[in-house]
């Protein structure tokens, strides 16, 4: 994925300022030597090498001695908590009932987790709305030009009706993938991004949907991964297949995907919007198909709600992740009360490959 290149001369110029500065600066003075001490070949022993050691700040990390496969982190509070690795799958789930309506009031006890039809014992549970890595992806190619200013006014409104603490970069596609704006939770810069159209070309949809996976891979912090796809045709420029890319987003821990689809209704977008659905379902998305493009903002609010009313599961496979392979899993919620209720999450992942985020 490309990076476009917005400040080429201002970079020019500070590094020639910085250079100038080097070239100027006096030279660092000489440390006084201690008048005594261990020989240089000396190894300081462990006591006394923590001893020396600069005092920790309030929310560092730091490894412990001896203490295998974990680490201790130093909260605000001063307190160290030990925090043992586990192989623990995170799902991040939606729950629906007949009538379409979210359902945010379920407890633990009322899911029941299977992989590969293997009931699994849930080790973590919480319902919460917690920030999520998001990128837009937003089809750039010339059929889009006349869509793109209500396209780019839904995408703002999902940002602000998202959790303030996301972090959103931004995508735009024709024949290649460009990413116009980086993790950002600035609403103006994500704006100015989105407004970059230069709509000609083609639309090569899902090298745009792996190049985002795995920048939300690299470099998103946050557990919890989405995003949303926006186009409004067949992909006819990729190198990578509907089947790659939808193996590229079951990755352990990869991201819930939410398309839309603004489409005729011939052959090609037919075909289109059975990609797009099949890129929504397997990951426990959605996918929008609006008949008119004055439904898009709507669906942008509709998505974000989803995102921020969703349940993460976490547990820790019977058949150890070691093994690789493909899981399939399915999760389901009963309690007193509602009536056949419907769980949306991935349909699977691909174990052994470990989450780049951590």
């Amino acid at each position: 994925m490309h990076r476009r290149n917005k400040f080429p001369i201002l970079a020019f110029f500070l590094i020639i300022a910085v250079v100038a500065v080097a070239q100027t600066a006096p030279p660092p003075a000489q440390q006084p030597q201690p008048a005594s001490g261990p020989p240089a070949s000396q190894t300081p022993s462990d006591d006394e090498a923590s001893n020396n050691a600069p005092p920790q700040q309030p929310g560092d990390t730091v490894r412990v001695p001896n203490q295998p496969q974990g680490e201790v982190e130093q909260r605000d509070s001063g307190v160290f908590v030990f925090k043992k690795e586990v192989e623990e799958v995170v799902l991040h789930a939606t729950v629906i009932d007949q009538k379409q309506r979210l359902v945010t009031s379920l407890q633990r006890g009322d899911f029941q987790v299977y992989e590969d039809g293997q009931l699994q014992t849930v080790t973590s549970f919480r319902r919460e709305d917690i920030p999520v890595a998001l990128g837009i992806v937003i089809d750039n190619s010339g059929s889009m030009r006349d869509k793109r200013p209500r396209v780019n006014q839904a995408a703002i409104n999902l940002v602000r009706a998202s959790n303030p603490q996301d972090q959103v970069f931004v995508v735009n596609f024709n024949d290649e993938p460009f990413l116009d704006q980086d993790f950002t939770s600035n609403v103006a810069v994500l704006r100015e991004a989105l407004e970059r159209i230069e709509s000609r070309g083609g639309t090569a949809l899902y090298d745009a949907v792996v190049a985002a996976a795995d920048h939300l891979a690299k470099g998103g912090t946050l557990e919890k991964k989405v995003l949303l796809v926006v186009t409004d045709g067949e992909d006819n420029a990729s190198r990578e297949s509907l089947e790659q890319a939808v193996r590229r987003l079951q990755h352990e821990n990869g991201p819930t995907v939410y398309t839309i689809g603004i489409m005729g209704d011939d052959r090609e977008a037919r075909r289109g919007r059975r990609a797009l659905a099949a890129l929504a379902a397997q990951t426990g998305g959605v996918a929008f198909l609006p008949r008119d493009l004055n439904e898009v903002d709507a669906i942008s609010l509709a998505v974000a709600r989803d995102i921020r009313n969703q349940y993460t599961i976490g547990y820790k496979p019977t058949n150890p992740q070691t093994r690789g392979g493909y899981r399939s899993v399915r999760v389901e919620a009963q309690a007193p009360g509602y009536g056949k209720l419907q769980v949306r999450t991935r349909s699977g992942y691909y174990a052994g490959q470990k989450r780049a985020s951590r």
